[in-house]
């Protein structure tokens, strides 16, 4: 029995940069030989075990042949004969292909039959084997290690192969759970636009997002959107996103807030009156369909259907600016409204031209949710109770004396 170091751990380590998580792939073993060793079997689909101490993942070297659509449409085969070689075939991209002994510090040779090294050294992402069209969940990969990796090109002949795997109808076997956990994670990396104009590259945009793949091509009025074409901004406001920091529940709202450009009827345009709501009835089929999580679904309703009005907040006055707070369920959660401020800045410097150009509208709208918030509200609908008032009445009072906080807040920013 050997055991080898494989994947991300090898390629992060020979790249310099921060290994997170080690996997392992054990050679020459059986599913009894691990557990005799005090190995937990945990794979469903094919022999993993967690180690007893580290608690990390040892996979039985496997092979995989093809059985039908998707990403489950395999038959995989381990055993002891099943080479070291035969495993690191299977995998997606020759930089991902490359193994090291288990001791290994980085000095040692590795273990490289694919010619990962040349691939890390030549920036190239390139598939192992024609196995690669096997597995439409490594057009997602592959993607998501573009955004990763932003000095990566992809070899033509991948890209060629991903291309016919969408013609082929792969992408169409997606499944949900595996389409948001490669979206969410490419969202999260330095470039996320690399991702989505890969996708797009290879026509799986279109199968995956229509939503956004039609806001290509799609005219803004330049004098507020000088880079002019819908898809090219919503990459901008990605980037911007990824160079704020931002965490995944604003990206996904960045992501998201323009969709409805996508259906614009062509004679108003580059006018997109009323992109607003679209875009949130959109938004909602998509995350219908990835199962996104509420917190990330419900940010970006919020951004979608006000980020035109937070943009024009400077206009508005306490009372506007206090229905824009209730509308945004600014006071019930205020930690959600600084977020939704934070992809309206990564919206708006998202912008040729714009990337360094301040965003008042966060500073001014943050000081008047906080006097908002400061407001004592028992003392006051108390009082409105001793005047005789009740129900709505008291409510009114209550927003009152928001709004006269609200207002000296205005003036002070």
């Amino acid at each position: 029995m050997k055991i080898y170091m494989v994947g991300g751990a090898v390629r992060d380590r020979l790249l310099q940069r921060p290994v997170h998580d080690t996997d392992w792939v054990v050679v020459g073993a059986t599913p009894e030989d691990m557990t005799a060793r005090g190995f937990t079997p945990v794979g469903r689909d094919f022999p993993v075990f967690l180690h007893p101490e580290t608690h990390e993942e040892y996979a039985l070297a496997r092979t995989e042949r093809k059985s039908g659509m998707g990403y489950r449409g395999f038959v995989v085969h381990t055993a002891p004969d099943v080479t070291l070689e035969e495993d690191l075939a299977r995998r997606d991209l020759t930089i991902n292909a490359i193994a090291a002994p288990a001791g290994w510090t980085g000095a040692e040779d590795v273990f490289d039959p694919y010619h990962g090294q040349a691939d890390l050294q030549a920036r190239v992402l390139r598939h192992v084997t024609e196995a690669f069209r096997e597995d439409p969940v490594r057009i997602l990969r592959v993607a998501r290690f573009a955004a990763r990796f932003t000095d990566f090109t992809v070899a033509p002949e991948t890209l060629q192969l991903m291309r016919e795997m969408v013609d082929a109808g792969e992408a169409d076997h997606l499944v949900p759970e595996r389409v948001w956990q490669e979206i969410s994670r490419g969202l999260m990396e330095e470039k996320p636009s690399r991702m989505f104009e890969l996708l797009r590259a290879c026509g799986a945009l279109l199968v995956v997002l229509p939503e956004l793949n039609r806001l290509w091509g799609v005219p803004q009025r330049a004098e507020y959107h000088p880079e002019v074409d819908s898809g090219v901004h919503a990459m901008l406001v990605l980037d911007m996103a990824a160079q704020l920091r931002v965490p995944l529940t604003v990206r996904f709202a960045c992501l998201c807030h323009d969709f409805g450009k996508g259906t614009t009827p062509a004679d108003v345009l580059p006018r997109h009156i009323g992109h607003e709501q679209r875009s949130a009835k959109l938004l909602q089929a998509v995350c219908d369909r990835w199962r996104v999580p509420n917190d990330s679904k419900e940010l970006a309703d919020v951004v979608a259907r006000e980020h035109g009005n937070i943009h024009r907040s400077g206009e508005l006055n306490a009372a506007a600016v206090l229905r824009l707070l209730e509308r945004c369920d600014a006071i019930r959660k205020p930690a959600r409204f600084a977020e939704a401020l934070l992809a309206c800045e990564c919206d708006a410097r998202g912008r040729t031209g714009f990337e360094n150009t301040a965003y008042p509208q966060r500073q001014r709208l943050q000081s008047a949710l906080d006097a908002a918030l400061a407001v004592d509200t028992a003392p006051v609908a108390q009082a409105a109770a001793q005047r005789g008032l009740k129900g709505k009445a008291i409510g009114d009072a209550v927003a009152q004396a928001r709004e006269q906080a609200v207002a000296v807040a205005l003036q002070a920013s």
